[in-house]
């Protein structure tokens, strides 16, 4: 027996180590992590490394606590948005691949209540934003590279903007704009804890970003929502003096910003996109995107309660084509480009309801918060509802992941410091 021993105290360590819910849990914080430093660039790494995430962290959950947690419309709305994509599958008129296929990028809301749980009582959630900070930033350094050399990039030769290295110059937009509005609330502490160094640095890195959209690569979108971003973070953080300040460096920088190449180049082909569409029918972005919501508003007209069912929207829009290929009212997509349309289109008013309701409880967690969990998990409702209003940035894998990471781990921060105090409190009473 005592041969014996030596060999099996070893196994029987790692084995007790192994069940502890506190190794789980720092396994599940480091696929998080590495989820947050793929993002940017990968859509495949961050579908495998999400899987490792809800493996490693449904093996530490408390399943009682957690389904009671599920009473709270913050995790219950995700969860009753996709069930509802998953009946209107019983109305739908389109092929079964095409109801799976709508139902697939609604997915990701079901990941919302487990990273609640999971963050509320992990220590690390800043460090996944620090992960991605640094991934975009990164991003940033790359795009540079491959502005000046094209062929670095690893986009066809028939889907290369100037760059962008990986993905599309909207996503990367999204990034960077959200990045530099975040950075504004950590800057502003630093600065009031008289470190103006790592201030200093901070607002170096946001610069960057904000240099990169204004002479390499702008987003349209980046650009309409932006300032919007700033305005929440001024009337949320700033007094009077702040707010003044913050909005004349604005009008500076955009002003300069107008007079860059590129934006002046992105201006005029949105005059000239709209020109186009209205006199010859031109299939450009911004014409098509008018098309894409003239005929939704038209199929939501026609079935405004429920909806015409899950995976419905390509369908109606083939029948709905006309004119010959080639010209913007024969286009065909399975995407409206704006959220509400997608979403009524699908599953009616019921459908949309669901949604702000989502939009709302997510919200409402944040507002009464001052700290950085609060900020990040604001400002990324605020871009998504947004940049919302041009895109279906719920159903897309990006943005829509963007959304998911950022609100779960922020809220699921929020949580665990509401708790915090309210303990506190009921002590010092």
């Amino acid at each position: 027996m005592s041969a014996l021993a030596p060999p099996i105290e070893p196994v029987w360590r790692f084995w007790r180590w192994v069940r502890n819910p506190a190794f789980w849990t720092t396994v599940a914080d480091a696929f998080a992590i590495l989820t947050a430093l793929a993002l940017p660039w990968s859509t495949s790494a961050v579908s495998i490394l999400m899987l490792c995430w809800l493996g490693s962290a449904a093996l530490m959950i408390d399943y009682g606590i957690y389904a009671r947690s599920l009473k709270r419309p913050i995790f219950a709305l995700p969860i009753a948005l996709f069930a509802l994509a998953v009946v209107g599958m019983l109305w739908s008129g389109a092929s079964r691949n095409e109801q799976l296929h709508a139902i697939g990028p609604l997915v990701k809301l079901l990941a919302l209540p487990g990273l609640f749980y999971h963050f509320e009582r992990s220590a690390r959630g800043k460090w996944v934003f620090i992960a991605f900070l640094i991934s975009c930033a990164i991003m940033a350094v790359v795009s540079w590279v491959v502005a000046f050399y094209p062929d670095l990039t690893l986009k066809p030769v028939n889907e290369r903007f100037c760059g962008v290295f990986v993905k599309n110059y909207i996503d990367q937009g999204q990034e960077f704009s959200l990045c530099a509005v975040a950075l504004a609330y950590p800057v502003m502490m630093l600065l009031k804890q008289q470190r103006p160094v790592l201030a200093g640095l901070l607002a170096a890195i946001a610069l960057g970003f904000i240099v990169n959209m204004a002479f390499v690569i702008a987003s349209r979108t980046a650009l309409a929502t932006m300032p919007l971003m700033l305005a929440v973070f001024a009337f949320r953080y700033l007094d009077r003096r702040g707010i003044i300040a913050l909005g004349m460096a604005v009008v500076v920088v955009g002003l300069a910003w107008a007079v860059t190449p590129r934006m002046c180049r992105t201006v005029e082909t949105l005059a000239r996109d709209f020109e186009f569409y209205q006199k010859y029918n031109t299939p450009t972005s911004a014409g098509l995107r008018m098309e894409y919501w003239k005929k939704s508003l038209r199929f939501i007209s026609e079935a405004p309660l429920v909806g015409h069912g899950t995976g419905s929207t390509r369908g109606l829009f083939e029948k709905a084509a006309t004119d010959h290929a080639g010209y913007a009212t024969a286009n065909v997509v399975a995407n409206p480009h704006n959220q509400t349309f997608g979403v009524a289109i699908q599953w009616g008013v019921i459908g949309v309801i669901l949604l702000y309701a989502m939009w709302l409880s997510h919200l409402l967690l944040f507002l009464p918060g001052r700290g950085f969990a609060a900020w990040i998990g604001l400002l990324v409702v605020v871009q998504n509802v947004l940049t919302s209003l041009f895109n279906s940035h719920i159903f897309d894998f990006h943005a829509g992941w963007t959304y998911v990471l950022g609100v779960g781990i922020a809220g699921g921060m929020l949580l665990k410091e509401n708790a915090g105090t309210a303990v506190k409190q009921r002590v010092e009473a």
